[in-house]
């Protein structure tokens, strides 16, 4: 028997009706819901944490403690310090840390301030009179000094330190080693004479007399010969005699170099104005150790290591014009070497009458998975027989080097001016230079339109990315210079306002900075590479 929740007669008691009421009422009605949890994952318990026994937990170690507790957890336990540093790192993305790059005046303040550093060194020691052979074995001892720390500047300057290399470009570096050779040589010869007329004034004898004196010591006799070997060095690098040199035979004689080093180290360790005090001689060790592990970490650690870790091998030769082959090269995480547009290495094929000689080719393309391309135009020996490499071809590069690179860049609107085969560099930075639409211009100089190489290539970034593109053909001659200054306003009516990427053949690359210059443009604003150093 039922009981109407309304009955009148009910309503003595309001308390028995309420209750009835609520008895009547659907199930879904007047009931709170009950909180809902979140789903679980399977072994998940309610806090988030993966279910364990109990008699696990007890005995469980504070390693396994930390492993089981969730980051919310940990967090609690979190310093402020390392709470901030986590929520920077979350919030900013993490970016490349850019290259640490050495400018040429940051370099040339350095050698002058290391040379005036040795002339002081010098200073201190020296004995002031007016004695004639005092005189002269003051020079001697100062032009010896400086010989010796020329030496090392030069070596330093060709140790391939990639700091130096990017920020003041190989080539520029190879110009002022060749400079400062015939520095060095002068003051090796200067050190030699004044040391000779020296002891002579003081032994009161003739000069022949005193050098077959001198080369009764070991340590003068390895002295000058060291000198003979640096001095057959720069004899070859002349001009004159380099370009009848071959390759190889001037390389094995450059070689001469560090004995000659060496052979003149031992020399100033026997001095008095290095062994003389412990200050002098401890910091000319240094020096001479410091320039030495940059050397052979360099030019002989990182290439043996860079060969190992990216086995580069060749997996295609395509024929670009007349003479002018494209060689793509793929390795094993090759993104690490961080090439940039503009930069070359210096390649070794590992072929018969290749794998001695290591040829310096630009980059003619950003490196993508895992490739880089070179495109090589015979001109040579060995650049002739590149065109015949074979897919499979095991490959050694050192680098990269050079520092015709975006780095350089100081305004909106860029010019590239390449010559010749000097579009390879030309044409990555082309496709890869950030601009927008009539930012970038590419001047493209060739003979006539079947020398021209990549052509397809550069009409396709041109047409992607609105930029310019102008092929300058013809032979220059008295009438025809399409480099002209005039010739270059009427292509680019705001030229003075450009950057200018540079690259071709020594003539046209002097010739185009002249012309450029009286177009307006500043010469620290030209950027030019020269490979043929």
């Amino acid at each position: 028997m039922t009981t109407d929740a309304a009955d009148p007669r009910l309503d003595a008691y309001p308390a028995l009706a309420a209750y009835l009421r609520q008895m009547d009422a659907p199930l879904d009605q007047g009931i709170p819901p009950m909180p809902q949890e979140p789903p679980r994952t399977p072994g998940e318990g309610r806090r988030g944490m993966r279910e364990v026994p109990r008699a696990r937990r007890v005995g469980e170690t504070p390693r396994a403690r930390r492993v089981r507790e969730t980051p919310r957890v940990r967090r609690a336990r979190e310093t402020p310090r390392v709470r901030r540093v986590r929520e920077a790192s979350r919030a900013t993305p993490a970016t490349p840390v850019p290259p640490v790059r050495v400018s040429p005046r940051t370099l040339h303040t350095g050698i002058v301030n290391g040379a005036l550093g040795i002339t002081a060194m010098w200073a201190v020691q020296a004995e002031p009179s007016a004695r004639l052979d005092v005189l002269f074995a003051t020079g001697a001892h100062l032009t010896g000094l400086l010989a010796g720390y020329g030496i090392l500047v030069m070596l330093f300057l060709m140790a391939r330190v990639p700091a130096v290399e990017h920020g003041v470009g190989a080539d520029r570096l190879a110009r002022t080693h060749a400079l400062g050779g015939r520095y060095v040589l002068s003051l090796c010869a200067a050190h030699a004479l004044l040391a000779l007329c020296g002891y002579a004034a003081h032994a009161d004898t003739d000069l022949l007399h005193a050098t077959l004196d001198l080369l009764g010591y070991p340590g003068l006799a390895a002295a000058t010969a060291g000198t003979a070997l640096l001095a057959a060095v720069g004899v070859t690098s002349a001009r004159a005699l380099r370009r009848r040199v071959r390759h190889e035979t001037w390389r094995a004689v450059h070689l001469l170099t560090y004995l000659g080093a060496a052979l003149a180290f031992a020399h100033q360790l026997a001095g008095p104005d290095v062994a003389g005090g412990v200050l002098s001689l401890g910091l000319w060790s240094l020096l001479h150790a410091t320039v030495a592990v940059l050397l052979v970490w360099y030019r002989v650690v990182v290439p043996v290591r860079q060969a190992l870790r990216h086995s580069l091998r060749v997996i295609g030769v395509r024929d670009e014009g007349p003479g002018v082959v494209s060689v793509v090269v793929q390795g094993i995480g090759v993104d690490e070497l961080r090439a940039e547009p503009g930069q070359f290495f210096r390649w070794r094929f590992l072929r018969r009458r290749l794998w001695h000689t290591a040829l310096p080719f630009s980059l003619s393309a950003p490196v993508r998975d895992d490739t880089l391309r070179i495109t090589v135009k015979a001109a040579g020996d060995h650049t002739r027989r590149i065109r015949r490499l074979r897919p499979g071809t095991r490959v050694l590069a050192t680098g990269p080097f050079g520092a015709l690179t975006a780095h350089r860049r100081t305004r909106r609107k860029v010019l590239l001016l390449a010559g010749g085969v000097g579009i390879t560099p030309m044409r990555a930075l082309f496709e890869t230079l950030p601009g927008g639409p009539g930012d970038l211009t590419l001047l493209y100089r060739a003979g006539s339109a079947e020398q021209l190489v990549l052509r397809e290539e550069l009409e396709a970034i041109a047409r992607t990315r609105q930029a310019g593109l102008h092929y300058l053909l013809g032979r220059s001659d008295a009438s025809f210079d399409p480099l002209a200054p005039q010739a270059l306003r009427n292509l680019i009516p705001d030229l003075a306002d450009h950057d200018v990427y540079l690259c071709g053949p020594p003539g046209m690359s002097a010739a185009a900075t002249t012309a450029l210059v009286r177009a307006g443009v500043p010469e620290d604003r030209i950027h030019a590479e020269c490979f043929t150093f």
